[in-house]
């Protein structure tokens, strides 16, 4: 029986995904308010979450609901560790350590790659498929707002060996509705994907505290320098 994974999988996480959408930091970066210290802590969290589902995935890419969407094309670390060298320089590895909220995240992949393989599926699908689904548009706004010159600094939204971007989709999903299903797992794996909407909220929340540190910051600034000049 064919459960339509992928179809499933996008009704049953359109409310976290709205949710998500709706995290202050991911607003105002969709808005093109972005502060270059939260966004390069964006960058390093992604490194530690992409290290981690792309380790596990690699440790179980021949179990059966792994295999088929196991497609190297979509790996974002490498992307990543040029992105980080670019905004901390040659030492960025000892300048980066994942956030709270991050390393809830990476230890959750790290725990299903151990004892439950399947529900990585959630996981890939949730990053993967949003990375290609939005990272153009994303790529845009944060060339603009830090006024990046070519891609240094965004390479994470580049996807070199991908061609098509939506052929790759259709195929993604097909690959999904290939994955061998019963109910039972259908429903986990919906549920694990929603979990996982709920820990990149977490995250992006954390970088709204440090955003509104940042505009604090400023505002105080300000009103101290016209207090100094009256």
């Amino acid at each position: 029986m064919n459960h339509n994974l992928a179809t499933q999988l996008k009704q049953g996480t359109t409310k976290s995904h709205s949710m998500a959408e709706n995290v202050m930091f991911v607003k105002s970066f969709l808005s093109g308010v972005i502060s270059p210290v939260s966004y390069r802590k964006l960058i390093a969290n992604l490194y530690f979450v992409y290290s981690a589902i792309e380790e596990e995935m690699y440790s179980n890419c021949y179990h059966e609901c792994i295999s088929p969407i196991y497609f190297i094309e979509l790996n974002r670390k490498e992307s990543l560790e040029r992105d980080l060298y670019f905004f901390y320089g040659s030492n960025w590895q000892k300048e980066i350590k994942p956030s709270i909220a991050t390393q809830v995240y990476v230890d959750r992949i790290h725990a299903l790659g151990k004892h439950q393989p399947e529900l990585l599926v959630a996981h890939a699908y949730t990053r993967y498929l949003g990375d290609l689904s939005g990272g153009q548009v994303l790529k845009k706004i944060a060339k603009n707002a830090l006024r990046i010159e070519g891609n240094h600094g965004i390479e994470f939204y580049e996807f070199e060996q991908i061609e098509d971007e939506q052929i790759f989709k259709n195929n993604y999903k097909k690959a999904l509705d290939s994955i061998p299903m019963n109910n039972s797992l259908l429903h986990d794996i919906i549920a694990e994907a929603n979990l996982a909407f709920s820990l990149n909220m977490k995250m992006f929340q954390e970088l709204d505290s440090s955003l509104i540190k940042i505009m604090t910051g400023l505002l105080s600034t300000t009103l101290s320098y016209f207090r100094s000049r009256n």
